[in-house]
């Protein structure tokens, strides 16, 4: 099936081989020109609508890596999961259906344990710095956990929170409550505070809540009124607690048929200083959405009061010792080592959780 859509859907995709003249100084006598590189057309997939900021983002990125490869890289965009669903992304990038595929690597669990601490709640309060500050400390680790793809960049979103039909205030609330989370590590923490957990990738979610297989979602500001969300949920909880991680990938065949320049072009802009570029206009997106789902006619914003913040804190602490004991168990390294990494590079970005 697979070979089938790649045929359907990526077949015409392919640039057609030509030269492409040097512009420069004149050539001396007898001097040879370097050879222009063949141009190639990227088929670059990913699952939100052309609506959302990311995808404004990757256009920008396409023409500034496209600049840089002398105009030989150019890219065909598949959005809104065009060629195969959300939880598919990373083996579609792996098997070659796209070139270059947005991942949600949470909407996997298990599959990803060392980035998944990435995940835990209270981390960060600031995306874009620690989108840069996940990413510096990953690159140490992502040959080894994700070694059939070619790995560009991840980021997270503006710190999410929950949205439900019923209010939430404290932890306590969470308790028999079916919860859409946003990835593997927030589902473990909705099941250790009682709840259960319903799967679903968000632009399926709306779905589930309208017709009450989910009471709750954890979600971004911006991308819950993007999807319908608000439609479904009356009560939000004003505090960001968590960011899910995403990630651009490649497939390794494609990227190391490149061409010297094309490939220095793909680097330059898989960088931990190109994801906070990146995504900011993303973090700016779903940060402006809390004074628009304020201002929408009968949704009620629950402020977090110091004393709930610490309830919520307290419930999340296990996650991390959860963490530590996979990565232990499966013989991954050392968790204190690579925890301590983590935090150390959220420091240096200016970007760990300011304890409020």
């Amino acid at each position: 099936m697979w070979k089938r859509m790649r045929a359907g859907a990526v077949c015409g995709l392919l640039a057609l081989a030509g030269s492409v003249p040097v512009v420069g100084p004149a050539l001396s006598q007898g001097a040879v020109a370097p050879a222009a590189e063949k141009p190639v057309q990227l088929a670059i997939a990913h699952w939100v609508p052309p609506a959302h900021p990311l995808h404004k983002s990757l256009q920008a990125w396409i023409a500034d890596v496209n600049a840089e490869s002398g105009g030989t890289l150019t890219a065909r965009v598949f959005p809104a999961e065009q060629l195969g669903k959300a939880v598919d992304h990373y083996d579609m990038a792996r098997d070659g259906i796209a070139d270059m595929t947005l991942v949600n690597p949470g909407y996997q669990p298990g599959r990803f344990p060392i980035l998944a601490a990435g995940e835990l709640p209270f981390l960060s309060t600031d995306a874009k710095q620690a989108s840069g500050a996940i990413d510096a400390w990953y690159r140490a680790y992502a040959e080894k956990e994700m070694k059939d793809v070619h790995y560009c960049m991840l980021f997270i979103h503006d710190p999410g929170v929950f949205h439900s039909r019923h209010k939430i205030a404290v932890p306590s609330d969470i308790k028999g409550m079916k919860v859409r989370p946003a990835n593997a590590t927030i589902g473990a923490w909705i099941r250790l505070m009682g709840g259960s957990n319903v799967q679903a990738s968000a632009p399926a979610a709306r779905d589930l809540l309208e017709h009450g297989v989910a009471d709750a979602i954890t979600n971004p500001w911006g991308s819950t009124i993007l999807f319908g969300i608000d439609k479904v949920t009356d009560y939000h909880l004003d505090e960001g607690m968590y960011g899910s991680i995403q990630m651009w990938v490649m497939n390794k065949a494609k990227y190391n048929a490149l061409g010297p320049r094309q490939k220095k072009a793909i680097d330059d802009h898989c960088t931990s200083e190109w994801t906070i570029r990146f995504v900011s206009p993303w973090v700016d997106f779903e940060h402006e959405g809390r004074a628009k789902m304020a201002a929408e006619k009968g949704h009620i914003l629950t402020p977090m009061t110091p004393e709930a913040l610490k309830l919520w804190q307290d419930s999340a602490k296990p996650l991390k010792k959860r963490w530590s004991d996979r990565i232990r168990a499966r013989g991954l390294g050392d968790p204190d080592q690579m925890f301590g990494g983590l935090e150390a590079s959220l420091v240096k970005y200016n970007a760990a959780y300011d304890g409020k």
